[in-house]
Parts: C-alpha cells; structure tokens; sequence
C-alpha cells in the first residue's frame, strides 16, 4: 500500500507544491487500497503503476526509462506461473526498478550523465539484471541517479530535480535518487540501487524506506557502471527488512529462503559516541533515542563503545583524498581535463583534483585502509552489531541547498556516518525510525560478511519499532 506521511502531516516547508503531492497520493492511496483487496494479480499492479506513470509523463522526474512492453510480459509470465501453481520463488511478480547504471541489453547505460548518449551498447543484460529476471521480477524501469553516482544530496542538474516522496520541496538524497523516492512512492516494490558511501541508505532514511548494503564484493559488479571499484556495493531498497532479505539471496547468487529473525533478547547494541553523534537535528536525537529504549525494553544490552580512533586515523589516511574519488578519477581519467564537456562541476572540479594524487599515495592509502579494517573488524566483533542515526540531520529545503555553502556542509553531514561502513568494509542497514513527520533512519552496522546475520537482527528491530 502506498503511504505518505503529508497526507498526516504538515512539516516545515509544506507548500503548494506539497499540496499537489497530496492530491496525488489521495487518488492513488484510494486505487491501492482497492487493489489490495482484490488481491491483485501481477499484471494488474503493474498495469496500476504504469497508468500513474501515464498520468505525470509530461513531468517524469523518477524514472530515466519505463520498460512497458517487456514488464508487461513479465507480467503476464508471472501471472500464468501463479494459474498453475508454479513459481520462481518470493521475486516472482515483484515489481523491480533497477539505477541508472545497470546495463540493459541494447541501450547505453547512462549513469546520470548526458555525455554517455552516444557510448557503446551492451548486448546483455547487468547480471544482477539477469538474475532479476530468472527470479521472475518485473524490471519496470531505471531511476534517477545523480551524475555517474558521485554526490550525495541528490541533485542532477541534467534532468528535472526530484523532490523527497514525503515532502517534494525537500531533497530526496543520493546517488540512487529515484530508487529511494520510487519504493517510498509506490511505483516500484523494490529497487536497486548502488552504494558507495551511503547511496543506498541516505535516500532509504530520508524518504522512509528499508535500505540495505551488503557487503563490498559479495554482489557481483558486472555490467555495473562503476565509482569505486574497491568501495562499490549493490543493494536493495524496499518497505521491509524481509524484502531486502530476499533481494539480497537473488543478488547474490544464493537459494533464497525465509530469514528466521534473531531476537533482541541478550544481544550488545554498540553505540559510538563521539563524533558520529555530533550535530544531530532535534528530531532525529529524540527518534534515535527512543528507537535504542525501544531495543533495550526488548532486551537488548545497549553498550558505549567508541570508534573515533580509527574514524580519525583513516581521514588521516585519506587527508590527500578519499578512496573513492581518486579510483573515480582514474575511471574518468579520459574526459576530466575537457572543461568544455556538459558535466556536473560537483564532479568534475573534485575528481580533477584527486587524478593528481600519485599511484605511490594511493597505493600507501590502501595498504592503511587494510590495516584499519582489521583494526575496526576487531572493534566490532566485541558487540552484535553497531546503532547510529543513518543520517544526522533531516532532508533540508531544495532551494536551501543552492547555496554552495549550506550544499557542502549538508553532503559532508549526509555521507559522515554512512561512509564509515564503506571505508572500513562493513555491512549496515538502514530502517525508518518510526513517530518522525519527516523520515530518518536508524543504520545497524554489522562485520564484513555477516550480512545475513545482521538482516535476521533488523528484522527483530523492525518490529520493535514498529
């Protein structure tokens, strides 16, 4: 069922615009309703999401791509799987919508950018695409994603500016803008984006939805248009912790299965005070602070720990760039000293700087990331998983965040907490912390590895919050 909080509330920045959005969500809440209660068949929610998209084409700002022709005999496949009482397993019928950067056969993956119209056409599909498929799920379309997934704010200056689900006057975060606005939204059930330092969580917490990042490497990245080859991850955003749970077993390779939840009774929740809690909105404090009673009243031990060491110790180590933006630069390399190319400068002027650190840097760079990794690994195994607000701060004002400054300073505090899973090659999970007019959400961080034991925990925390 489709939700939206501005049909229940009236948060700061609430304008005409908002109010539109409303009208929107009623005509539609009232469509959802009826179709579940009819127990709708795949085609006819599919069939439900396209005419919607029919009715706002003129001012698409989620969707790059539709593929109606080809969802609708994925449809009708699933459909007829359903009348025999066949089925491909907890995908089939599922109505996917997959980032701007996962190859699909025949077209030019764009990544965001204006200046891939005219690059080389794949011939087969991402394989996470193919798996996708071979699970039964419906691909409806690509979403919005900010240019070849490089900020975090979730602006594209090529394309029309996608507002938040819950209040379009507002950011709806990034890279993966779309996926989060289009699961929160409704018109997909799940989506597929990319996470580099925090694209996948940012606009899951900001637009209230589940996301989960795997850890780097255990989803396979070909035909994936990279960032950060050595940071990269690619994961699901959807309405439940359940969803992303059997998104993530197709993703990978793995039979999926039920995931049995593993109670909050007796676990240690590691809090990191210090940093990671600084400048945190009102809001965000109050929900982050209720969310840990609600895990300690369910039996959870939430315990002090702190990581600052080693926070400060790899932005030390990164002092002459951060890992990603100088494997992005060596990616770009090409085109960077081209300053008249039709590219976003929030991309361009940073990664130009970061083509000059040297190979020796770099190399330095890495070899102290492994270092710290371990170190973190160690810091880590002493608590069954680590609690943190996903994002410190509610989705500000788009017109807020045309200002360079406030923009600068509201990415750095958007990518501060998430990028911490990233560079110390963690899994985490963000999931909507509940009572908050405007979303946040509440990122669990487990070992590298333990992804399908940190899922089973969410699960219980879901539910606690719920």
């Amino acid at each position: 069922m489709h939700h939206c909080t501005l049909c229940m509330a009236r948060p700061p920045g609430f304008n005409r615009e908002s109010l539109r959005a409303i009208e929107s969500c009623l005509q539609f809440l009232q469509r959802d309703i009826s179709l579940s209660k009819q127990n709708a068949t795949a085609m006819q929610r599919l069939e439900h999401i396209l005419a919607r998209l029919n009715e706002r084409r003129a001012d698409e700002r989620i969707f790059m791509r539709v593929y109606s022709g080809s969802a609708r005999k994925e449809a009708e496949a699933s459909d007829n799987r359903l009348r025999r009482n066949e089925t491909l397993g907890p995908l089939d019928g599922r109505i996917v919508s997959i980032k701007d950067l996962f190859d699909i056969a025949g077209e030019a993956t764009l990544a965001g950018s204006v200046m891939r119209k005219t690059a080389s056409v794949p011939s087969e599909d991402a394989l996470i695409v193919q798996r996708l498929r071979e699970a039964g799920a419906i691909i409806i379309g690509k979403t919005l994603m900010t240019e070849f997934a490089f900020t975090a704010v979730g602006l594209n200056p090529h394309y029309l500016t996608a507002g938040n689900a819950m209040d379009p006057a507002r950011i709806a975060g990034g890279s993966s803008i779309g996926a989060g606005i289009s699961v929160a939204e409704g018109t997909s059930e799940i989506s597929i984006g990319s996470d580099t330092g925090g694209s996948i969580r940012i606009p899951a917490a900001l637009n209230e939805v589940v996301g989960f990042k795997p850890t780097a490497k255990r989803i396979p990245l070909q035909g994936a248009f990279p960032l950060s080859p050595s940071l990269d991850s690619v994961g699901p955003l959807a309405r439940s912790v359940s969803d992303c749970a059997f998104t993530d077993s197709i993703l990978a390779g793995e039979q999926p299965r039920s995931l049995d939840a593993i109670a909050l009774s007796g676990l240690r929740i590691g809090v990191p005070h210090g940093a990671l809690l600084e400048n945190m909105d009102r809001e965000v404090e109050r929900a982050f602070s209720l969310s840990l009673q609600a895990c300690e009243k369910a039996g959870a031990a939430i315990v002090d720990c702190s990581i600052d060491d080693l926070i400060h110790a790899m932005a030390e180590a990164t002092s002459a760039g951060s890992i990603a933006g100088i494997e992005a630069s060596r990616v770009h390399a090409a085109w960077l000293k081209d300053k008249t190319l039709d590219v976003d400068q929030r991309v361009q002027r940073p990664l130009l700087r970061r083509l000059e650190t040297s190979e020796s840097d770099y190399i330095d760079l890495m070899m102290k990331r492994q270092a710290l990794v371990r170190r973190m690994d160690q810091r880590v195994r002493a608590y069954d998983f680590l609690a943190l607000p996903t994002v410190p701060i509610i989705a500000p004002l788009i017109e807020a965040v045309e200002d360079e400054h406030f923009y600068r300073e509201v990415e750095s505090l958007l990518l501060r907490n998430t990028q911490v899973a990233n560079q110390f090659d963690l899994t985490a999970i963000s999931i909507p912390m509940p009572d908050m007019a405007i979303p946040a959400g509440l990122m669990l961080m487990g070992q590298h590895g333990t992804d399908r034991t940190l899922l089973a925990m969410a699960l219980s925390v879901e539910r606690v919050l719920s």
